[in-house]
């Protein structure tokens, strides 16, 4: 018999996200805002408002359903930021808070796909709503089911149809595959070797972009490019990664290597998977409590 886990506090679940979102921000990732590295178009702080903005959408993941969670954050977040910050990162948070707050037993993976496998018309329907407000980039059109009309389909069987081409998508049809299988245990693992955790948050992401090729940059400049960085992200790696200083010299160079003025090779897709792998880390006990106890939400 699987045990019933404690009950899943909301306000923790959020704070949990919110959390997630600031420590994968704050992570100098090769290629992305951080703190001293801002875009023409996007600045550390605006990725701030929108890990505090999305926090009372997560905390009512249970009561409402997935699309309505997912939109109401994401027009939490247009009100403090005129850029697409996070709609990668909500896609991904909103079903494992939905997950956290509403499983009965098992495991938080085990509810994650309950979550997904319920999803309706009118999921898909929201969801649509958001990626409009948002017009993320190199969005382009698609032949089934594109944003631009209305959806006929449920959220789940959506993403289906986008999976050869968007990383979140891939996600969502594989039970978040990449991010369970991937890209938690590399920050597990680089935690366990005593990294902190702007420095083993990098290395996850390293796992990642060598995993597979970035969708967002395959959309904006092509494979190739995508296949590049996947490359180099490996070299990276080989080096040492963050553990040896060799690989520290690689990832910087990396970092160079992906800045334009247009951001287009920014590894987006892959930021955003390190968030959700960051907010499973946390969820399942990633961060301790003071006097040793695990958090709440585990």
């Amino acid at each position: 018999m699987s045990r019933r886990p404690p009950r899943a506090r909301a306000g923790d679940v959020a704070a949990l996200a919110q959390l997630a979102c600031l420590l994968e921000v704050s992570a100098p990732k090769p290629g992305n805002v951080s703190p001293d590295a801002p875009f023409h178009d996007a600045r550390y702080e605006d990725f701030l408002a929108s890990a505090v903005a999305i926090g009372p959408a997560l905390a009512g993941a249970a009561e409402h359903p997935l699309g309505v969670t997912i939109r109401t954050a994401v027009e939490a977040t247009r009100r403090w930021t005129a850029t697409n910050t996070n709609l990668g990162i909500v896609l991904l948070l909103a079903p494992l808070a939905h997950a956290a707050l509403t499983r009965e037993a098992g495991s938080l993976h085990d509810a994650l796909r309950s979550t997904l496998a319920g999803t309706t018309v009118a999921d898909a329907q929201d969801v649509y709503a958001a990626i409009r407000l948002t017009s993320p980039g190199g969005l382009g059109s698609a032949p089934e089911q594109d944003v631009a009309h209305p959806p006929t389909v449920s959220l789940l069987e959506a993403m289906a149809l986008a999976q050869q081409r968007d990383a979140i998508a891939h996600e969502y049809v594989t039970g978040f595959e990449t991010i369970f299988g991937t890209g938690v245990p590399a920050l597990c693992r680089a935690r366990a070797d005593g990294l902190p955790w702007s420095d083993a948050i990098v290395q996850a992401y390293l796992m990642l972009l060598a995993a597979a090729p970035d969708t967002h940059i395959a959309r904006k400049v092509g494979a190739a490019a995508a296949g590049e960085v996947q490359r180099r992200a490996q070299v990276a790696l080989d080096a040492g990664g963050m553990h040896r200083p060799a690989g520290r010299v690689a990832v910087t160079a990396l970092d160079l290597a992906l800045r334009d003025p247009r951001n287009a090779r920014n590894p987006g897709a892959t930021a955003d998977l390190t968030a959700a792998a960051i907010f499973v880390t946390l969820l399942e006990g990633g961060w301790p409590r003071p006097g040793g106890g695990r958090n709440a939400a585990a």
